[in-house]
């Protein structure tokens, strides 16, 4: 069996006018992030990871910002079509473990239904994935509540 680790981040700013997606859920909050897609931070980190312990680029690689098919696209999808593009290789998913870093809106009440969504579309066990919340304690960016980041890690084995 060869095991491989992959490591994931990204980053949205957040703005006005726009629905805040996170793991595949809508949480109500005074804004939303900015992005081509839904701008969902947390999928898109463990779509890098997933990529990336696979050798096989990245997510705007696969699933670029120019392409107008993905415009405002569901990033569940493209966390499917990851994995998709993974069981291709003939790898399977050991596990995830993210970290979202955020102020404000408190997390922590949403991680159960985002760990349900995403073992759905990654047809995995919710067990097979770990989602913290954090702040940044009012320091840089996420601080200041000018955006959002997101980091994942990942366990893949083939």
């Amino acid at each position: 069996m060869k095991i491989r680790v992959g490591f994931g981040y990204d980053v949205h700013a957040l703005v006005p006018e726009r629905d805040l997606w996170l793991g595949g859920v809508k949480i109500e909050h005074t804004m939303g992030l900015q992005g081509h897609s839904d701008a969902d931070v947390l999928i898109h980190a463990i779509c890098d990871a997933l990529l990336g312990a696979a050798n096989m680029r990245d997510i705007g690689y696969h699933f670029p910002d120019t392409a107008g098919e993905y415009k405002d696209i569901d990033s569940k999808i493209l966390l499917f079509d990851t994995m998709e593009l993974l069981r291709d290789a003939g790898y399977t998913l050991g596990n995830i473990d993210a970290t979202v870093a955020a102020e404000r809106p408190k997390l922590n009440p949403h991680i159960p239904e985002m760990k349900r969504v995403m073992a759905e579309v990654l047809q995995v066990d919710v067990d097979d994935i770990s989602i913290k919340a954090t702040t940044t304690e009012k320091l840089g960016f996420t601080g200041r509540q000018e955006g959002i980041a997101a980091y994942a890690t990942v366990l893949i084995q083939k």
